[in-house]
C-alpha cells in the first residue's frame, strides 16, 4: 500500500466516524413516543380499571401524537398485569394502568410475590374514587352510629361482602369495624364486585363498600341504603350521601385510585411528557364529564403526589392486614 492509498483510506475512516458521531445522537434523541404506547391494565375489560384507561385512551392518543393500545392481562390479583410492565423495557412503550390493589395491598396479603410494585416508577393519576358504605335495606340502621350499635347488639350475626378476600373493599370494611367498635362480623369474600353486588341486593350479606361507581347505581335503584361515602367533601353526583366526618369517623377519607405507571428506570423526559399528556388529557370537559357521571373523580398532578399516595397507603394498608391476618386467598 502506498503512502497515498493508506493517506486516503485514513481520511475516509476519519470522515465515516465522524458522521457516525453525528448520527449516534440524532439517533439518541429521537424524540418519545415515535410509535404506538401500550397501556396494560391487569384486569378484564368492564372494571373501574378497565374504564380509566379508556376513558383516558383518546385524550393520551391526542397529547402523545401516536396511537394509545390497550392490552388487558387480567390474573392473580391484578399482579400479572403489574409484573408484566415491571419486567418491560423502560422505554416508555408498555405503561401500567393500575389501581391500589396489586400496587400496595397484595404486597402485604401475598407474601409469596416475588416483585415489589412500589419499584414502579409514577407517572400520574388518573381518577379517583371515594368508597360508599352501604347496608341492605333489611337494616334498620340509617347512620354510623346506629349501624354500629346494631351491629353491635346482634352479637356476630352480621356478615360483610367484599369484591376479594385481600381487596380494597376487604381491608376498608375491617379499618371501618375498628372505627366503630370492633363489632364482630364475618367476612364474605367474592371473586368480582359484580358478583358480590349481587348477593348484596339478595340479602345475602347486610354491609358492603366500594367505590362509588360500583355501587352507588343500586343505592340510586333503592335497592341499598347508603351510610357514608369516604371522601373528604361530598361526591357531587350523590350529594345525599354525607362524608365520613359528618357521619362521625374522623381521619377516614379512603380512596380507591388509578393511576399511570412506567417500568424502573424509564427517563425522567418521558416520565414528564406521559404526565402532560395524562393531566391534559384529565381537563377534557367531555373526559371530566364521562368521569364524575358516575361519581369519580379526575385524575391529575404530579409524579411525586402519586407516587406519596402509594407510599402513605402502603403504610395504611399494611398496618390493617397485620392487625386482621388478612391473606389473599
Amino acid at each position: 500500500m502506498t503512502p497515498t492509498t493508506a493517506g486516503a483510506l485514513t481520511r475516509r475512516a476519519t470522515l465515516a466516524l465522524g458522521a457516525a458521531s453525528l448520527a449516534a445522537p440524532a439517533l439518541a434523541q429521537s424524540p418519545w413516543p415515535n410509535r404506538p404506547v401500550t397501556l396494560v391494565v391487569g384486569f378484564p375489560p368492564g372494571g373501574q380499571t378497565d374504564f380509566a384507561a379508556r376513558v383516558l385512551q383518546n385524550g393520551l392518543q391526542q397529547a402523545l401524537g401516536q396511537p394509545v393500545v390497550i392490552d388487558n392481562r387480567g390474573g392473580a390479583g391484578g399482579n400479572l398485569g403489574t409484573e408484566t410492565v415491571l419486567r418491560a423495557r423502560p422505554d416508555g412503550y408498555t405503561l401500567l394502568v393500575g389501581n391500589a390493589n396489586p400496587l400496595v395491598i397484595n404486597p402485604h396479603t401475598m407474601p409469596s410475590m416475588k416483585f415489589n410494585p412500589l419499584e414502579l416508577e409514577p407517572i400520574g393519576m388518573m381518577l379517583t374514587s371515594g368508597l360508599i358504605f352501604a347496608v341492605h335495606p333489611s337494616v334498620p340502621a340509617k347512620t354510623v352510629p346506629e349501624f354500629a350499635a346494631w351491629a353491635k347488639s346482634k352479637k356476630g350475626d352480621v356478615d360483610y361482602g367484599s369484591a376479594s378476600a385481600g381487596s380494597l373493599s376487604h381491608v376498608a370494611m375491617e379499618l371501618f369495624r375498628a372505627r366503630i367498635g370492633g363489632p364482630e362480623m364475618t367476612h364474605v369474600p367474592y371473586r368480582g364486585s359484580g358478583p358480590a353486588m349481587q348477593d348484596f341486593i339478595a340479602g345475602r350479606f347486610q354491609i358492603m363498600c366500594d367505590g362509588a361507581s360500583v355501587i352507588a347505581p343500586f343505592i340510586q335503584a333503592n335497592q341499598l341504603r347508603a351510610l357514608m361515602a369516604t371522601t373528604a367533601e361530598r361526591i357531587p353526583a350523590f350529594p345525599d350521601i354525607p362524608t365520613a366526618a359528618e357521619a362521625g369517623l374522623d381521619d377516614f377519607t379512603v380512596l380507591a385510585w388509578i393511576g399511570l405507571f412506567a417500568p424502573k428506570g424509564t427517563p425522567p423526559e418521558i416520565i414528564q411528557r406521559a404526565n402532560a399528556a395524562v393531566n391534559q388529557a384529565c381537563q377534557d370537559p367531555a373526559v371530566r364529564q364521562n368521569i364524575t357521571s358516575r361519581g369519580d373523580m379526575p385524575g391529575g398532578g404530579t409524579p411525586e403526589e402519586l407516587g406519596g399516595i402509594m407510599q402513605r397507603d402502603h403504610a395504611r394498608w399494611g398496618e390493617v392486614v397485620r392487625a386482621n391476618n388478612i391473606r389473599a386467598e
